[in-house]
């Protein structure tokens, strides 16, 4: 009886031993599918891709900083030429049908240089034609 006492402690002992080699192979095995899973991101190029759009997001948005500064000018210049349109049209509009004789007047000024501006008693130009 005593010699089965002691087989049946050993094998209880190799039982708990066995048990124990299962559940850290279990731990050993959950690990590298963990493991496997963090390789197969890699392999897919998630991270990759990750770091790629955010590179080029990153010099996207230093681009559009860099231009921006010109985009406001040509809105202002845009603004500029309305206003220079509606001037243009308000003295149309005045002229009326003098138009034609003060885009001669225009050329003529223009054609002169200031000595001959000065010979015709001609100071500014601009008051001139206006």
């Amino acid at each position: 009886m005593k010699i089965l006492k002691e087989k049946v402690a050993s094998l209880e002992t190799d039982y708990k031993l066995a048990q124990l080699k299962q559940k850290k192979e279990a731990q050993r095995a959950q690990r590298m599918g963990k493991r496997i899973k963090i390789l197969e991101k890699d392999l897919t190029l998630e991270k990759l891709l990750g770091q790629t759009k955010e590179t080029l997001w990153a010099n996207i948005i230093d681009f559009v900083n860099n231009i921006w500064p010109s985009i406001q000018v040509i809105f202002e210049q845009t603004e500029l030429v309305k206003v220079a349109t509606e001037a243009i049209q308000k003295v149309k509009e005045e002229l009326g049908d003098k138009l034609e004789d003060a885009n001669r007047l225009i050329h003529f000024l223009n054609n002169k240089n200031r000595y001959e501006l000065h010979e015709l008693n001609i100071e500014d130009r601009t008051v001139i034609i206006l």
